[in-house]
């Protein structure tokens, strides 16, 4: 059924408007996005596109004032689409389908954000968001922007202890809850894991307001406390609307935790500016969705994918976003997803290839597609991970419309390489995310950081400056940006992947070279499964690693070794099943980890690094790269048969 099938005409990169769009983009960055900037209203237009006054620490659009909310709403209202439908709401878990009109939804970022005015929140004032996928997630994002407070949205699947972790670092006035969240087959009570992630920190907020849910109801305001609780309708009763308040271009916008590989969260801070140019440039130019269409991003406001591709980059256009609460398969079957693009007449969607290969399974022949109109969508994009050939060649035959995949980070906010589908459609390279988007000098580079020819592997990192809308810090550690990012090769930002560039110009990523794990599109770090692991009473050290796996890209596995006075064979498989629960209580089921094994030892440098890499390369079937600082290499010869028996 595809029109738009792998490989054809692919003899060259495009030298159309692609080719001319990346070379002004890098060789003249003023002009290129200076002229981008005008998609966006100002209320003080910018003195300067790029600041470049103190590397590395570049700035976009300085001396320029906007506020974010008001080009996602206020202006759409003022300038006619205040009746067009800005959001619809699909909860199959629930039953509900609602909309809202960019009217309607004003509205009610208006008043929530004259009810967080009400509780003391000012310009600059951080508001942590801990909610499901419901409306009133957006709702509460957009109000803080409205405001100039500063948002930090954390995934609502963490429990407690990574929780603790966001709340110490954003130091929050305001916390913004659900009593639940919900699954197909169960309810998952939010207050609690909430109560315990605020009784752990040290950082107490002045006020804590709960949605309540009607499928689970939380105790509000029962616990004596340092903060104050309330419930979304009671501050929602007295609340009165209230208007924008003017940032600067350089102010954030959120704080977005992301995994490191100390288990410590690292805060990517958004800038108001940038972001807003990015992600309305980026809509049109690359996902080929322009104002008053609808496009279906199916992630989670949690991750960047949601902060980018549900709530603001299509309000920031004028376009109608799909908030859907629910799974590609179960909610009730696999044909979710044309369901949602049959009823709204969706023109795209994004999600994880995990996502599709779900649907794959449960539906290989894809027969739940018949009697589903799909006929408005004229692309698939497809981010997160790695999108592999068989994923890709099995959607691009079933599907009449192009299968597009692309590749980017918590940190850029936005496409590094994509197939840009509104500016110059490329051919498509199963394995590949297509090209440099423009703004993103993107490099392969050898170990000493020289750049490689076409066709070889190496680092892949990005010449600096970066583009509007990535990362200009890290949240209060300037130190760690710089040491976490910029250290390694001296003017490039390094992504932490390996790959190639082709010699027609298409990127291939070949995946992490860090300990970062990325499970069905969410990294997680693996010191934080080892913290909740090293926990356990009857674990002297431990390891995880992360495998390659067909169905969520990579998967966790835990090797332990155990204590003096416990013993394997009598205590192996309760303190196994101890270790996964305690990981899913502590990191949250997020993480996938099934499977750990107790070991005699682990292999170490003789510093006492321990090879992750290495175990990670027997596993996944590599050759693995043994350093010639092994302490004891007979320990990997022990391990090589626990490594590659992987259970299914």
């Amino acid at each position: 059924m595809a029109r738009h099938e792998a490989g054809r005409n692919d003899g060259g990169m495009s030298t159309g408007a692609y080719a001319a769009a990346y070379e002004q983009s890098i060789s003249d960055p003023n002009a290129f996005w200076g002229e981008a900037a005008s998609a966006i209203e100002w209320i003080t237009p910018p003195t300067t596109v790029l600041d470049d006054s103190n590397p590395p620490f570049y700035r976009w659009f300085t001396g320029g004032t906007l506020n974010t909310c008001f080009n996602a709403l206020d202006r759409h209202v003022r300038d006619g689409r205040g009746e067009q439908v800005a959001v619809y709401y699909h909860s199959p878990v629930t039953d509900t389908k609602t909309s809202l009109t960019y009217a309607e939804l004003l509205d009610q970022v208006a008043r929530f954000a004259g009810a967080l005015a009400g509780l003391g929140v000012e310009k600059g004032d951080r508001v942590l968001i801990y909610m499901p996928m419901v409306p009133e997630a957006m709702i509460a994002m957009l109000a803080c922007a409205r405001l100039g407070a500063i948002h930090s949205v954390v995934f609502g699947g963490f429990a407690p202890a990574e929780l603790s972790a966001r709340i110490e670092d954003a130091t929050p006035k305001v916390v913004v809850s659900a009593s639940c969240g919900i699954e197909p087959s169960r309810t998952i009570a939010y207050k609690p894991m909430l109560d315990g992630g605020l009784d752990r920190s040290e950082h107490k907020p002045e006020s804590v307001i709960v949605l309540q849910r009607p499928q689970l109801e939380a105790e509000v305001g029962q616990r004596d406390t340092d903060w104050e609780e309330m419930t979304w309708d009671e501050v929602m009763a007295d609340a009165e609307p209230t208007d924008c308040v003017e940032v600067a271009a350089t102010d954030p916008l959120y704080i977005l935790y992301t995994s490191g590989t100390t288990g410590r969260p690292k805060g990517i801070v958004r800038d108001n500016g940038g972001h807003a140019v990015a992600l309305r440039w980026s809509m049109a130019n690359i996902y080929d969705v322009q104002p008053g269409e609808v496009w279906f991003t199916a992630s989670d406001v949690g991750w960047v994918v949601g902060h980018s591709y549900i709530v603001y980059a299509p309000l920031l256009t004028g376009a109608t976003t799909v908030m859907y609460e629910g799974k590609p398969v179960g909610t009730p079957d696999a044909s979710a997803f044309w369901r949602i693009i049959s009823d709204y007449g969706a023109v795209a969607m994004f999600t994880a290839p995990t996502a599709y290969r779900a649907i794959k399974r449960e539906d290989p022949d894809g027969k739940l597609l018949a009697g589903q109109d799909i006929s408005t969508m004229r692309n698939l994009f497809l981010a997160g991970e790695r999108l592999d050939p068989d994923t890709y060649h099995w959607a691009d035959n079933l599907l009449d419309c192009a299968v597009v995949d692309n590749w980017w980070q918590t940190e850029t906010g936005w496409p590094i390489a994509a197939n840009l589908r509104g500016l110059d459609p490329m051919p498509i390279k199963p394995g590949s995310p297509s090209v440099r988007v423009p703004g993103y000098d993107v490099q392969i580079l050898d170990e000493y950081g020289t750049p490689l020819p076409a066709g070889q592997e190496g680092a892949i990192a990005i010449k600096l400056p970066l583009p509007p809308g990535t990362l200009p810090t890290l949240w209060q550690d300037d130190e760690r940006y710089v040491s976490g990012y910029l250290s390694v090769f001296d003017g490039y930002y390094l992504t932490g992947d390996g790959g190639l560039i082709d010699e027609d110009g298409y990127v291939f990523v070949m995946g992490r070279t860090d300990d970062v794990l990325n499970v069905a599109g969410h990294r997680l770090s693996t010191g934080s499964i080892e913290a909740a692991l090293a926990g356990h009473p009857a674990v002297a050290e431990c390891a995880v690693i992360g495998v390659a796996d067909d169905f969520k890209g990579q998967i966790p596995r835990g090797l332990v070794v155990l204590k003096g006075g416990y013993d394997a064979t009598s205590d192996g498989e309760r303190i196994v099943k101890e270790l996964v629960q305690r990981v899913r209580d502590e990191v949250g089921a997020v993480a996938s980890l099934k499977q750990v094994d107790i070991v005699a030892a682990l292999p170490k440098t003789r510093s006492g690094k321990i090879l992750r890499k290495t175990m990670r390369e027997i596993a996944d079937g590599k050759v693995p790269t043994i350093p010639g600082t092994i302490e004891d290499a007979s320990v990997l010869d022990a391990l090589a048969a626990t490594l590659t028996n992987t259970q299914h």
